[in-house]
């Protein structure tokens, strides 16, 4: 399970062509996609839409008129879209006042105008480590300790971030809510070590399918999957496959144990022209409801309000 890869991005901000021509000749042979901005609005709008992980800022950029350097920092770090990218400050300037503000304001590093070749490189790659640091630090917050999905904290973030996708492009998203069947019955019967088990297992279950699926934790004996890409007749046939493997697992040491779950789905478009990430929780959320009072162990989907259970 993860988020999708990407090769880092690298975002020069700086109004000089003969600068722009040195870095992409200088970090020509990094593992990173290289994006150049000749002003600060350019800069900004880039930033925002490429999300890049090192952005290397000229300070003086105010000179033409436009905002400075310190000024394109404070706002970078104002975006939450923007606001982890690692700044390094390109200067001709070796002031000690300069140097402290800029990392006062979230700079992480400087280097000097004119810059060497092998430093530029050595501070660049310093500062994609420590991006990728900090990366790995978020995702592992991320993640629910028991199951080892993704938490209820990423799955209302990304919920949004897939809902907006949706919009933009026109294509489906669709979200499948489970609720395991008397789990309160199995952490009785069989205490919470078995009831451990069972929410590993099907954790382990729901994370078989695609690498865009994103499965998710979504509280005690319930959980999510956000189906990217994916219409709601679509779904019902993932949540099926997945229903009946979890009816036909085996548990070691408790042949008496059978574990089923309820699941279900809505997608954007049942939802309507005005749906919203909160929208759909509450017709995924209707949903499976109407399949735990038909009885549980059942598939409900919001598009297709017939209930389905294979037998």
């Amino acid at each position: 399970m993860g988020e999708p890869t990407r090769r880092p991005r690298i975002l020069a901000i700086d109004d000089c062509p003969l600068v722009h021509g040195l870095l992409k000749h200088h970090l020509r042979h990094e593992s990173a996609e290289i994006h150049i901005a000749g002003g600060a609005s350019e800069g900004l709008a880039m930033a925002k839409s490429i999300r890049p992980d090192v952005v290397l800022l000229d300070i003086e950029l105010g000179e033409s008129g436009d905002l400075d350097g310190f000024e394109i920092l404070a706002r970078l770090k104002a975006d939450e879209a923007t606001s982890e990218a690692a700044v390094i400050f390109l200067s001709a300037s070796a002031s000690t006042e300069a140097r402290v503000r800029g990392l006062d304001l979230g700079a992480i590093d400087f280097v000097a105008k004119p810059f060497e070749a092998a430093e530029l490189r050595a501070r660049v790659r310093s500062a994609l480590r420590i991006r990728q640091l900090v990366r790995m630090l978020a995702q592992k917050a991320r993640i629910d300790g028991l199951s080892g999905l993704w938490n209820r904290a990423y799955f209302d973030r990304r919920l949004d971030d897939e809902v907006s996708e949706s919009r933009r492009y026109g294509r489906p998203v669709t979200l499948v809510l489970a609720d395991i069947d008397h789990f309160k019955r199995i952490n009785d019967g069989f205490g919470h070590p078995v009831g451990d088990a069972v929410i590993e297992r099907f954790a382990s279950i729901l994370s078989t399918g695609r690498a865009s699926d994103v499965p998710c934790r979504y509280g005690g004996e319930e959980f999510a999957l956000i189906l990217p890409g994916v219409s709601a007749a679509s779904a019902i046939e993932v949540a099926e496959r997945i229903r009946r493997r979890l009816s036909e697992e085996r548990w070691s040491g408790h042949d008496r144990l059978q574990v089923t779950a309820s699941f279900g789905i809505a997608d954007l478009d049942a939802c309507g022209v005005d749906a919203t990430a909160a929208t759909l929780v509450e017709a995924a959320d209707e949903a499976l409801y109407r399949a735990k009072s038909a009885g549980r162990d059942r598939v409900y989907a919001v598009a297709d309000p017939v209930s389905r259970r294979t037998a």
